[in-house]
């Protein structure tokens, strides 16, 4: 496992959008020495019931961008989320940019290609994506550094991007007075989650840390940004806490969840860097295994 020191002098322009749908948020992060940057876990809106596509949110990206005059060079993937579609390959269209994603989306394509019976014709190799990140491995935005860190446990190809004094940490944490993410889908380990929190928490105090969801626990504001102090010190799920006492609350926690609303599109459509799967015809087609999760 690969450690590394963060160049904290370096201090990204981060811009975020929130997705009421699905409590997700996506993320701009600029260089401030110029005019590159990146799109972190975007959205494409679905109307499950109407089977009805839309891109709403991504054109909220999109047009900021552009009035912003920057320009697009990546497209990040934090994870294969269950619970909303990314928008990647339409901002990719209109902007341009690589989509990345870490290299054990292989294992998550192998495991959901079972699942929803997509055939020899669909590729477990993480073609579909434009990069795959390994631990340690680094990537540049302008004139800025991004630093992968491999952090499973929700999924097996969670990632934490460390962009400067900034870390995108996807679904491995939750603000301090959410906790932590589910470990229960296919591939998941609360073990390896809480080991890969305490990574996290070994960056700087004063990183800041950019969650993917968050939920207003308790009726507050909806927020996305913390610190690693603030993770550390009051995180409810890990403040105080053995590893063997977080595994416990985690797997007992995650019993009493239902699926997410949108986890079989999300699925098939992510795995494919965010492109619709087809029918034999090349109509955008989803399908619904019975009793497959």
């Amino acid at each position: 496992m690969t450690s590394f020191v963060p160049d904290m002098t370096i201090r990204p322009e981060v811009a975020g959008f929130f997705d009421a749908a699905t409590n997700t948020i996506s993320y701009v992060v600029r260089d401030p020495a110029g005019t590159a940057c990146a799109v972190i876990d975007s959205v494409m809106d679905l109307d499950y019931a109407a089977g009805r596509i839309t891109h709403d949110h991504a054109d909220q990206i999109i047009a900021f961008i552009r009035d912003k005059g920057w320009q697009l060079e990546w497209l990040i993937e934090t994870h294969v989320h269950a619970d909303h579609l990314s928008g990647a390959p339409y901002i990719q269209a209109a902007l341009g940019g690589r989509i990345g994603i870490g290299a054990k989306i292989t294992e998550v394509q192998e495991v959901f290609g079972k699942i929803f019976n997509e055939g020899t014709e669909f590729q477990c190799d993480g073609s579909q994506f434009d990069a795959l990140f390994d631990d340690g491995d680094s990537y540049r935005i302008g004139t800025m550094t991004a630093q992968v860190l491999h952090t499973p446990g929700h999924t097996p190809a969670c990632m934490t991007h460390v962009i400067g004094d900034a870390a995108f940490v996807g679904d491995t944490l939750f603000m301090p007075d959410g906790g932590s993410a589910r470990a229960d889908f296919p591939g998941g380990d609360a073990g390896a989650l809480y080991d890969s929190i305490q990574r996290v928490l070994a960056l700087p105090d004063d990183m800041r840390l950019f969650m993917c969801h968050d939920y207003g626990p308790n009726g507050r504001d909806i927020r996305w940004e913390t610190t690693v102090a603030e993770e550390r010190r009051h995180n409810i799920h890990i403040a105080g806490k053995s590893r063997d006492a977080f595994i416990q609350l985690r797997t007992e926690r995650d019993k009493t969840l239902g699926m997410p609303r949108l986890i079989l599109p999300s699925l098939q459509v992510n795995m494919r860097a965010g492109e619709m799967p087809t029918d034999d015809q090349g109509r955008p087609v989803l399908k619904v295994p019975v009793n497959g999760l």
